[in-house]
């Protein structure tokens, strides 16, 4: 039997064993969702989040809630979501969805509000190359402008810049008006780098740098990280975050384990939680919207 073969069969095994070692599954809600077609459609990006793997049992996966920046993301019950097991270099991808939300017992002191999610029917292993792409699915990851970090004390204006340009163009959406072609302000950086958004934790993010950039980001702790969600979130918006760790692949590629900071202005905080929970609520809805208008014109 060939080596990918086995190890694909074995993911059951393999699931066990990661929540053995409490271990996270990675998430991300599938994009126009449709049993029919061939990954997730569409075209817009998609969002992963890293959760506790809390138990199994014959009546599904157990999984913490993914939460942002203090922040618990809600994912209602029924939402289709593509989820994604990682154990050293190898990934499998699968589809699932949530049966229910249900009280998970950490420990005899602390319950918690969990998800429990759809045994999968199908399991596929990623490409070393192609770590969020088989054949049944396909992710879109946002990319992000990565910016050397050279004085954290202009990090301010920025961040006064985003919350003014944002609100800006929401109410130049409600109006019916276009937006205008605004640059945005930037804090004292050096060059900027383009980097993909691979997870979202709960205080921070992963991003993925090409095999050139690892002699720059060696030299650099502090960073400002712009990024787009259009078109929930109109205009990109800026954030701090300091470099907490850094893992070079077997493709050479660079992780980067970023961690963001609010040491200019601590209510920016919750301006882009909200933003991100905003994001994750519109593919929720359209998501919900598709299924629901699909059943319909099948009935």
């Amino acid at each position: 039997m060939p080596a990918v073969r086995s190890r694909t069969e074995n993911w059951h095994r393999s699931l066990e064993q990661l929540c053995e070692r409490n271990g996270s599954l990675e998430i991300a809600v599938a994009r126009h969702y449709d049993d029919h077609m061939n990954g997730t459609g569409g075209g817009d990006n998609n969002l992963i989040w890293r959760v506790r793997l809390l138990s199994l049992s014959d009546e599904g996966i157990v999984i913490d809630q993914p939460s942002t920046l203090g922040q618990t993301i809600k994912l209602e019950k029924g939402l289709k979501l593509v989820a994604m097991m990682v154990i050293g270099q190898n990934r499998w991808m699968f589809r699932t969805e949530i049966l229910a939300h249900i009280k998970h017992d950490l420990n005899e002191r602390q319950r918690i509000t969990a998800l429990r999610l759809k045994w999968p029917q199908k399991v596929e292993r990623c490409q070393r190359r192609a770590f969020y792409r088989v054949s049944t699915i396909a992710l879109s990851l946002p990319k992000v402008l990565t910016y050397p970090l050279l004085d954290p004390a202009t990090v301010w204006e920025a961040e006064e810049d985003s919350r003014a340009r944002m609100a800006t163009a929401h109410e130049a959406l409600i109006r019916g008006e276009k937006l205008a072609d605004v640059r945005p302000i930037l804090p004292e950086v050096g060059p900027a780098f383009e980097t993909t958004l691979v997870n979202i934790g709960g205080g921070g993010v992963g991003l993925l740098a090409e095999p050139d950039q690892n002699g720059l980001i060696n030299r650099h702790r502090q960073y400002w990280l712009q990024l787009s969600l259009p078109p929930t979130i109109p205009v990109p918006f800026g954030v701090q975050a300091r470099l907490a760790h850094v893992h070079v692949d077997s493709t050479q590629h660079v992780y980067m384990g970023m961690q963001f900071e609010f040491l200019q202005s601590p209510k920016y905080k919750k301006f882009l939680g909200d933003q991100i929970c905003k994001y994750v609520t519109e593919m929720q809805r359209e998501q919900l919207r598709r299924h629901r208008e699909q059943h319909e014109s099948e009935s």
